[in-house]
């Protein structure tokens, strides 16, 4: 697995930066592609979703998995 790699991300007006490998950050702009959404977009609903202990990094990687378990790619 490759090291992770930081991206800044707008959720809300607000920047902020995310650590992912980059085998994440390509699974999660293919399926922001996919749903025909910015991936900023994609990330505030992500953040919004998210419990207040999980990070943003986390609550991307568990949205990738999921999404992928579940059959959507």
């Amino acid at each position: 697995m490759n090291r992770p790699v930081k991206h800044s991300l707008t959720l809300r007006g607000h920047r902020t930066s995310v650590s992912l490998e980059e085998d994440f950050w390509q699974a999660f702009r293919a399926i922001a592609r996919d749903r025909g959404q910015p991936i900023n977009a994609l990330a505030a609903e992500i953040d919004e979703a998210r419990d207040f202990d999980t990070g943003l990094a986390s609550a991307i990687r568990l949205f990738v998995l999921r999404h992928y378990r579940d059959g959507h790619g």
